[in-house]
């Protein structure tokens, strides 16, 4: 029996939504204030959403606990899968040594710390925010800056700053693949949508970090060494997110833009070298030791004997770009995904309407799997929708062209060329799937929190609300976005919250879903800067432990700012030509 969505059980409007908001309240609430960990506030809200879905909307409860299951299949595959296959590649590169050759083959590159902060900070961190997120870019170029004679305050906040443009696309477009289960939009939208605003902040954004740093008028002596490392990185992100998808976005941006700016440095000198590593403009009394700082050494990464050696640090993650982009692209997932359908009665190929031969699931390598307690047996109904739609719940087990399969082989190739063998890697990957347990479980809780909000209407209820904003709702919603990573420290996690609401309110006031959904992933992007996690992920790469304070407010300024002009951006794209000539997926 079909189930249609209710999203004003109590006949009060504040009532009902204020309950329907009580799961995203418990979320970020158990984060920022009460520190609760990641997983146990996930769970806790999932709780949450269970009981308020059947108790409080009268959702059939197996209609609820099958949307949880769905989404934490979901959260498994492809998301899990994902990050447990980075890091494990992450700690293979580290635990051989090749991650720290790697490290110093950037460290040497210039004397001049701006450019070394554009290469390390900008350039570098883009790259791991691409292959791994999480956290990774930040430790580990907070750390290299720390090594280099930064300050911690410094190289905290200045590696955190650096760490926004690439955030949408950061874990092989984990982000974007995430927002996309969550709202039911298109992928490959999304993708697009995103690689038209982020792109203008990749400019911006180095310019913003080298003005943090050293003030105006040192930012202005090396402005073409910033343009080159802003445009080189912002072109390629807007190309691949626009013909070929998220996955590898930020990983081939961030590696052409290091190779230009690299081989710019090579041809052009600044005036002045600055060498001061002190933030300027204020007084910064955080101490390193300085038996810790690193002197840099220009040419050392490029001796003949370096040269090997660097190469042989680079190897891995050259095979992931090799591996993830086959993986991602349309031929190669139609080739195990799907096969010729044939009708049975005649045992000939079907043909479409347009003569062409129609494929179908391959069972072997996609096996679909239909939660039939919930598969068009849900309704979504006016006036979240123009007519009563049913909405679908069918998983598809791509278990063999699921970008994390593509990681996973290229992490075991990786590992065999480094020297690693066969038992060596297996208890590397017991050890790493150890490691990442709370953060399968995280991912797990909040796909299924996600899912049940999408199938049980709250995310509905909630849109219904925040459609009163009216003409503001583009710069409301951004912000929206800077908030919810602000408070779960997670891109993703903050698609997962408000990916749905975004698409259930501009459908409402007429706006775009994609460009809103995209703006809640491109807009959050700027509170990874200020979220509790990423703070403490500094704090503690760059062992200035119980600052975390400080480090927050030095970056507040430069993440809400920044949020806002993302917000006028996406207002801009909503309402005035030609931006909203760039808008995708239509209305």
């Amino acid at each position: 029996m079909v189930w249609q969505q209710v999203y004003d059980p109590f006949g009060n409007a504040v009532l009902s939504t204020l309950l329907a908001a009580v799961p995203v309240v418990v979320m970020l609430a158990s984060l920022a204030f009460f520190h609760v960990k990641a997983h146990l506030a996930a769970l806790y809200a999932l709780a949450s959403a269970l009981l308020i879905a059947i108790f409080a909307f009268g959702m059939p409860a197996n209609m609820a606990g099958s949307a949880a299951l769905y989404g934490a299949a979901n959260g498994l595959l492809p998301i899990g899968w994902i990050v447990l296959n980075i890091i494990f590649l992450h700690r293979l590169t580290t635990e051989n040594g090749s991650f720290k050759v790697l490290q110093d083959s950037l460290a040497r590159i210039t004397d001049d710390r701006r450019l070394q902060l554009l290469l390390i900070a900008f350039c570098f961190g883009a790259f791991f925010e691409g292959a791994a997120g999480f956290g990774t870019p930040v430790a580990v170029t907070g750390a290299i800056l720390i090594g280099l004679g930064f300050s911690p305050l410094a190289a905290s906040g200045l590696a955190l700053i650096a760490n926004t443009a690439p955030v949408a696309f950061g874990a092989l477009g984990t982000p974007i693949i995430t927002l996309a289960k969550v709202t039911g939009l298109d992928e490959m939208e999304l993708s697009m949508m995103v690689g038209r605003q982020l792109p203008f902040f990749s400019v911006i954004v180095p310019f913003w970090l080298i003005w943090a740093f050293a003030g105006w008028r040192k930012m202005l002596e090396i402005w073409p060494a910033i343009l080159v490392a802003g445009v080189s990185f912002a072109i390629p992100q807007f190309l691949v997110s626009n013909f070929h998808g998220p996955m590898l976005v930020d990983v081939i941006a961030a590696l052409i833009s290091m190779a230009c700016l690299t081989g710019f440095i090579k041809v052009w000198k600044p005036a002045t070298v600055h060498t001061s590593a002190a933030l300027s403009g204020r007084h910064d009394d955080s101490k390193i030791d300085a038996s810790e700082a690193q002197a840099p050494v220009a040419s050392a990464a490029f001796s003949n004997d370096a040269r090997p050696a660097v190469l042989r640090a680079w190897m891995p993650w050259i095979i992931l770009t090799v591996f993830v982009f086959a993986w991602g692209t349309q031929g190669f997932k139609n080739l195990f995904d799907t096969r010729p359908a044939i009708d049975p009665q005649t045992q000939s190929a079907k043909l479409d309407p347009q003569g062409k031969p129609m494929r179908e699931a391959n069972p072997i390598f996609s096996p679909l799997l239909t939660f039939g307690t919930i598969h068009q047996q849900i309704e979504k109904v006016p006036p979240v929708v123009p007519q009563p739609k049913t909405e679908e719940a069918v998983y598809k087990f791509n278990w063999f062209t699921a970008t994390g399969s593509g990681i996973f082989l290229a992490a075991v190739l990786g590992g065999l060329l480094m020297g690693y063998s066969i038992p060596q890697l297996l208890r590397q990957y017991l050890r790493t799937l150890w490691v990442v347990r709370y953060s399968l479980i995280t991912i797990v809780a909040m796909l299924a929190l996600g899912f049940l909000t999408r199938y049980s209407g709250l995310d509905a209820t909630m849109g219904l609300a925040f459609a009163a904003t009216g003409i503001f709702y583009p710069m409301f919603g951004t912000l929206l976005g800077w908030l919810g990573v602000a408070l779960t420290g997670s891109d993703t996690a903050s698609n997962v919250l408000f990916g749905g609401l975004q698409r259930v309110t501009a459908e409402q006031l007429g706006i775009s879903p994609v460009l809103m959904a995209a703006a809640n992933s491109s807009g959050g992007v700027m509170g990874k800067m200020v979220d509790a996690q990423s703070i403490v992920v500094a704090s503690t790469a760059t062992r200035w432990y119980g600052h975390e304070g400080e480090i927050l407010r030095y970056v507040f300024f430069h993440s809400v700012v920044l949020a806002i002009l993302v917000g006028g951006l996406v207002t801009l794209q909503a309402y005035v030509a030609p931006f909203s000539h760039m808008v995708v997926g239509g209305r």
